[in-house]
């Protein structure tokens, strides 16, 4: 695993930032965060900017930045998630993006709060904003709400490294 932290230029990162934090931004409503999750209340929105080898979204080009700098041959996703705030943290439980070591997953962390990234190993990776982690898409990780902010933005990667 490798963490970045202040992985775009400020301005990058701030456009990307007011983009996706805005409340016009189009969210989409999904009824559970991972297909093995089983929590009573565990939904999401979000939003896939690519997948299918398409360009799934307007604003899929606003991540230039980012693909640019990870330097992948090719990308499988790229989907955008958002968790609402809760009384207090919720872990959404382990789960693989792919079980294929070729794939890569990224995860930028939109805002800072108290959410987190944990991965089975007993690494934790605290939501902050232009933090970029990097990790094979077939090691277990789980996500978390968060209880400081109204809502924790991540944008997840998936792609196959050159």
């Amino acid at each position: 695993m490798k963490v970045y932290k202040n992985f775009l230029d400020i301005e990058d990162f701030n456009k990307i930032k007011k983009v996706f934090l805005n409340s016009d931004f189009p969210w989409f409503y999904n009824s559970q965060i991972t297909t093995h999750s089983k929590l009573l209340g565990d939904f999401q929105f979000t939003h896939i900017l690519y997948v299918d080898n398409l360009a799934q979204s307007n604003y899929f080009n606003l991540l230039k930045p980012v693909i640019d700098k990870i330097n992948c041959l090719s990308i499988v996703r790229i989907k955008a998630n958002l968790l609402t705030k809760t009384d207090s943290n919720v872990d959404y439980g382990f789960h693989t993006d792919y079980h294929d070591d070729r794939i890569t997953t990224g995860i930028l962390y939109i805002n800072t709060n108290n959410g987190y990234t944990k991965f089975k190993d007993g690494n934790l990776e605290k939501s902050e904003e232009n933090k970029y982690v990097e990790f094979n898409s077939s090691v277990p990780h789980s996500g978390s709400s968060c209880t400081d902010e109204n809502i924790r933005v991540v944008i997840n990667f998936n792609y196959i490294k050159c």
